[in-house]
This record gives structure tokens, sequence and C-alpha cells, in this order.
């Protein structure tokens, strides 16, 4: 039985990348042609748990109407009916935001301008280079 060389107790990894302030923060960024497999943007997911919260306790009865809504949350009744209409979004589009796989143009800036409600029309738009299965 031959002895393998023993395991070093340290090893060294060089990852290139840089840090990079954005927004306020800072951020690693990867090299040109390097892609992560997820980025979750919390803006988006917290603005799409927002509009689900707010439409069940609208369709619950709890509220009357968005303007009252509003009003108990401290938000203007404009900014809250561009949140709500992210409940409008095609399924494959919240699962990508959810999961991370969203294109870099689904922003939230982007999700809170008009689009069309038609989930195929969505999905063209947003996910042009992915196959989407809308159920509708």
């Amino acid at each position: 039985m031959t002895r393998e060389p023993p395991i070093p107790e340290t090893m060294t990894l060089h990852v290139p990348f840089r840090i990079v302030k954005r927004g306020g923060r800072k951020e690693m960024q990867l090299p040109h042609g390097v892609r992560p497999d997820r980025r979750t943007d919390n803006t988006l997911v917290k603005a799409l748990a927002r509009a689900f919260r707010w439409k069940r306790l609208l369709e619950s009865g709890e509220f009357a109407t968005i303007a009252e809504l509003a009003e108990r949350e401290g938000i203007a009744t404009s900014y809250m009916t561009r949140v709500l209409r992210l409940t409008l979004l095609a399924p494959d589009i919240i699962d990508a935001i959810l999961d991370g796989k969203q294109g870099p143009e689904v922003t939230l800036a982007r999700v809170l301008e008009p689009f069309p409600t038609d989930w195929e029309q969505q999905c063209s738009i947003w996910m042009p280079n992915d196959r989407h299965a809308v159920n509708k």
C-alpha cells in the first residue's frame, strides 16, 4: 500500500473581481463575460410582496378603496396603484424575479411603467431569449 502525499493545510484560491460602489453600497463585479447564476433583486421582490399583500387586503374587504389603504400605509395612492399592477405580471416573470433569474432589463423602475396585460407580450418584452410557457 502506497502513501499519498499529505494534503496541505491551506489552499490559496484566486478569484478575479472588483469592488465597485453602486447606490451607496459596495458590490462585487465579476470579470467581463462571467455571469452569476442568480442575482435576486431585493427591491423587486419586496415590491411584489407588497403588491400581493395589498391586493389581498383589498379583495378581503378590509379596505374599501386603494386611497384608504394608501393612507393607512402612509404612501401616495399613485405609487400604490403602480405597485399593484405588479400582480398582473406573467407567472414566468414573477418566478424569474423570485429566483433571481430576471434579465437586466427587468428593474423596479421599468416594471412600474405601464406594460401590456397580455402575458405573452410581457414575456416577449422582458424575457425575449428565454423559452417560456405562459399558463393562461
